[in-house]
């Protein structure tokens, strides 16, 4: 019995020594390229000088900053009704300029993770874009996808509550899972299902019957088709008496809405995807109750259980580096920031990401991108390479990055010709990044888990760092 109390005492000493002693690099690294969009060599010096606290504390402050939003954003919205009025060639015209317009969107947002000085933000904006999903393929309107867009990032690090509530009124949300179409005697149950199943809840915790009472709850949620802006119709709203989830009474969205937040299942489906996102695979039952409780007692802060989540062992854990594969966000925006290239246009990156198998503002069906493994395969993998191969070749040390492949994307030539253009601007000086790694190892500073293949001479040049950006560690955080 002394012996036990002996190894809980020291075990107890230990982790509060790990918590109160400063990061240093490694640990600083894990944290800023989980919770951020790629840690520069700076980021890792400054945050390695903090605890778990301060470094928590330090990536949830909000310091703002968006870059500038593409001209059109605040145009009149063109309804699907005024769209069926137009002749064959002007609906051409609209839907040609949409496709454009959906490239523009691509471009300013992986501008705007390339410049943030809030990363923790963007990707949680990129987190919450995966989970309340809508798609450019079905809302066709980009003004929409903007306006959600700003809506995630404004609630990113805010409060569960204040996001769903403001979700389930967004016009894109309600265009993309048929609300409009919600009337009484004629419900439509889709909002209802995915919100139980995929944005509260999770599958296996409510009934069909649930599903049925819920979308009459929501009747009469709409859009003003002159506006594109959200309106509830009263007239074609069922007011009459609902069961949801055992709780009877004349209920409306938001009383539903409330319900299912009252719910244990839908934090503990939260902190089950949080732990997804920035831990493992495969969730531990006793660290998610942990950051669910959290989330829970806060009223549904954010910010409470990323920070129980990022100061936990569980977090720095040795078997946690190294087993989330890194999504083509993570790969190109990873890349670009912490290795400082400097990027005049993001054209090339966002059709690269869209080979890789991620277009922004375009999951590929309600569930989003699964992500994980399936990120990778063979084809992916190949032009994943591909472009780090150009990206890093030795060539490129002091000069511009010069890559048809990427270009060779799209199909407008005018695009394609603009992208080559543009990547005969990005430039990555790789001497002065590798003066500034201080004689760190370049496998602790480039990889999160031992390089697979045995690399080169270890030297620590170019070609050193090329061949580390090519082993398939590399493709991991």
């Amino acid at each position: 019995m002394k012996l036990l109390i002996t190894v809980l005492l020291m075990s107890v000493w230990v982790t509060a020594a790990a918590v109160a002693a400063p990061l240093g690099p490694d640990d600083a690294r894990h944290l800023l390229n989980r919770a951020g969009l790629g840690a520069s060599i700076a980021e890792v010096d400054t945050y390695s000088r903090l605890t778990r606290a301060q470094a928590t504390e330090r990536l949830l402050v909000v310091r703002g900053g968006v870059a500038p939003e593409p001209g059109w954003v605040e145009e009149p919205h063109v309804s699907p009704g005024r769209l069926r009025t137009l002749d064959a060639e002007a609906r051409a015209r609209l839907q040609a300029e949409r496709a454009e317009r959906g490239f523009e969107l691509r471009e300013w947002w992986l501008r705007q993770m390339l410049v943030t000085p809030d990363p923790l933000r963007e990707r949680m904006t990129l987190f919450w874009h995966n989970h309340f999903v809508s798609g450019m393929q079905k809302v066709q309107s980009p003004q929409m996808m903007y306006r959600q867009n700003v809506l995630l990032r404004e609630h990113a690090l805010g409060n569960f509550r204040e996001l769903l509530h403001a979700v389930a009124r967004d016009p894109a949300m309600v265009r993309y899972l048929d609300s409009a179409l919600n009337r009484k005697g004629q419900p439509n149950e889709n909002f209802a299902r995915e919100l139980m199943e995929l944005f509260t809840l999770g599958e296996g915790n409510y009934t069909e019957q649930d599903v049925k009472e819920v979308a009459r709850a929501f009747t009469g949620w709409s859009i003003d088709a002159p506006t594109g802006e959200f309106v509830f119709r009263a007239a074609q709203h069922d007011d009459g008496p609902k069961t949801v989830l055992g709780r009877q009474g004349n209920f409306g969205g938001d009383d539903v809405l409330d319900i299912l937040l009252d719910r244990p299942e839908t934090a503990t489906f939260i902190a089950e995807k949080l732990w997804r996102e920035f831990v493992s695979p495969k969730p531990a039952p006793a660290e998610v109750a942990r950051i669910a409780a959290a989330l829970r007692g806060s009223g549904y802060d954010i910010r409470a259980a990323l920070r129980v989540l990022f100061n936990s062992d569980a977090f720095y854990a040795p078997a946690h580096r190294g087993v989330l594969v890194k999504s083509p966000v993570d790969l190109v925006v990873g890349t670009l920031r912490q290795f400082e290239f400097v990027v005049p246009d993001e054209l090339p990156f966002v059709l690269a990401m869209g080979q890789f198998g991620q277009v922004l503002f375009a999951p590929p069906n309600v569930k989003g991108w699964p992500g994980g493994e399936l990120w990778i395969n063979a084809t992916t993998l190949l032009r994943r390479k591909q472009l780090l191969d150009t990206l890093f070749q030795e060539r490129m040390a002091a000069g511009p990055v010069r890559m048809g492949m990427v270009a060779a994307a799209t199909p407008a030539a005018t695009r394609q010709a603009r992208a080559r253009q543009a990547m005969a601007q990005v430039r990555f000086d790789g001497e002065i990044w590798l003066s500034r790694t201080n004689g760190v190892p370049l496998e602790r500073v480039v990889l999160a888990v031992a390089p697979v293949h045995t690399a080169g001479s270890g030297s620590g040049g170019m070609n050193y760092l090329r061949e580390l950006v090519l082993d398939p560690a590399y493709q991991l955080k």
